[in-house]
């Protein structure tokens, strides 16, 4: 068996490169123009994604603010009744207390006038029994009777 070596002109080996090297080229053009978009539209997406994600983070924070006033405001109102409440207790309790100083005070009223009484009374007693010379029947008991 011989073997027979076919040799290539040179040229047609330069030509088969340089179209090779061409398609190298423009397939690798072509790889970076796919890995181009490729990048362009993850950029896109993740910046959708992160405008969705600020917008529902932005609606949060409104709902939040909203219920946090509401709840402000019923404490608010809820403080606001009770300080009346408070008010209209106290004002009823001085309103006993004064009305506990005025029954005091006649009672006081009341004692005094008795005992101015039973003063007079005891003055013109002794004064009759002086007149008459006569001796009290009943002993007062704080006198030892």
């Amino acid at each position: 068996m011989a073997l027979v070596v076919k040799e290539t002109p040179v040229t047609e080996v330069k030509k088969a490169k340089s179209s090779l090297d061409r398609d190298i080229a423009l397939a690798e053009v072509e790889k970076e123009k796919k890995l181009s978009f490729i990048k362009a539209w993850e950029e896109t997406e993740k910046s959708k994604a992160e405008n969705k994600a600020q917008k529902e983070l932005s609606a949060i924070t409104a709902w939040e603010n909203t219920k946090k006033a509401q709840i402000e405001a019923k404490l608010k109102q809820i403080k606001e009744k009770y300080d009346k409440k408070k008010a209209e207790y106290a004002e009823k309790i001085k309103n006993k207390a004064g009305l506990i100083h005025k029954q005091a005070e006649e009672k006081r009223a009341m004692v005094v006038a008795k005992k101015s009484e039973d003063n007079l009374k005891a003055e013109e007693l002794a004064a009759k029994y002086r007149a008459t010379g006569t001796v009290p029947k009943k002993r007062i008991a704080c006198f030892g009777g």
